[in-house]
């Protein structure tokens, strides 16, 4: 089989005017965004250590990065002892990526890809493919399919994926300020509203107010039903994390990280009001059956370790709600990708709240959220 190959120039013009391009790939052609994950320090080091304190997994052995940015992986894998590393990345960083690898005197053992890595071909059959897919609440993005791809049509036989098993989180959150302050700003909203249709009437002789509702919607949904990024301290926390989603990456397919669809029941901690709800997640550098990790690694973004780049996902409830010690949240949590941009989310919650000696049928509460 021929060596590796880029895009074509026709194929490269061509993707870069797509939607998917101009949705998610631009941003990480730039510098800056990749200076952000590397000063990510966690990160580095949960994934640095994945590497090597399990040598004897990489020595000897072919590598494909996916995705690989700046190239920092890759050169960690060659360091190692892999005998080749595949890096391949679709934006123009490649050609970054190329320059960090020479100037760390490794482009004998890497070779970068500017492709995506759905069209590559390679020369041989890869032992471990390593990848920095995650996103906001693990699975936003939608970047791990393409390591599925990789991962089907590339991997040996037993060989294994870094990471190889990952776990998404929930838990009931404090954050009453967060949540007045996102209702705050939608009041504001709606009455500037008001002031602007009274105004544009007097002054313009033309009527908005027919459009009041249209503008209600886009605005609860920016301002109530739109996830925050947040770095959550562990007293925000009031129930224990319940785990929704489990993943064996070495094994799991497309369908399986498309969509999540999990029971919940948090038993609160502490008397306060209950105002949101927390999302997080965890990966694991566990290697395969066969190719076991000698030392496996855990990469956590949940709010009880040092902060990273992803934080954590919360999601507003409107208005909080008194809860005390020993009160029961249960319901349902379900995500699903947008029909408008399947690398974005959608999360609905259904629950009801049961007051601890209160033998009443709480009422069930339903809210949808847009992870952007």
């Amino acid at each position: 089989m021929s060596a590796p190959a880029d895009f074509t120039p026709e194929a490269k013009t061509a993707w870069e005017k797509s939607s998917d391009f101009a949705n998610y790939f631009c941003t990480y052609g730039f510098i800056y965004h990749q200076k952000q994950m590397l000063s990510d320090h966690l990160r580095m080091q949960r994934y640095r250590e994945s590497i090597f304190e399990n040598l004897d997994s990489f020595k000897d052995k072919v590598v494909l990065d996916v995705g690989t940015g700046s190239g920092i992986l890759a050169i960690w894998a060659a360091q190692a002892g892999a005998r080749k590393v595949y890096a391949v990345e679709a934006t123009d960083m490649a050609v970054q990526a190329r320059a960090v690898i020479a100037a760390n005197k490794l482009d004998h053992i890497v070779t970068v890809i500017q492709s995506k890595v759905e069209d590559i071909q390679l020369p041989e059959q890869v032992d471990i493919i390593i990848s920095e897919w995650m996103g906001y609440f693990l699975i936003r993005e939608s970047m791990f399919d393409s390591v599925i791809v990789a991962r089907d049509r590339w991997l040996k036989p037993g060989g294994a994926l870094y990471p190889s098993h990952a776990q998404m989180y929930i838990a009931p959150l404090a954050l009453e300020q967060t949540a007045l302050k996102r209702f705050g700003e939608f009041s504001s909203a709606m009455d500037d509203w008001t002031m602007f249709v009274s105004e544009t009437k007097e002054q313009w002789g033309v009527d908005y107010s027919c459009l009041g509702n249209a503008f209600r919607k886009e605005q609860e949904l920016y301002s109530l039903y739109t996830s925050q990024w947040v770095e959550l301290n562990p007293s925000d926390v009031i129930g224990e994390e319940v785990t929704i989603k489990s993943l064996d990456l070495n094994k799991c397919t497309i369908e399986d990280v498309a969509s999540v669809f999990s029971e919940f029941t948090f038993t609160v901690g502490t008397t306060t009001r209950f105002a949101a709800i927390g999302g997080w997640f965890d990966v694991d550098f566990k290697g395969s059956a066969e190719n076991p990790a000698r030392t496996p690694v855990t990469l956590t973004t949940s709010p009880y370790v040092e902060p990273t780049h992803w934080g954590q996902q919360a999601f507003p409830i409107c208005p909080p709600t008194q809860v005390c010690a020993g009160d029961i949240i249960r319901g349902t949590i379900a995500v699903v990708r947008r029909n408008d941009n399947q690398r974005l989310m959608n999360v609905k919650f259904e629950y009801e709240i049961q007051h601890a000696g209160d033998s009443r049928t709480p009422p069930r509460q339903s809210a949808v959220f847009q992870v952007e």
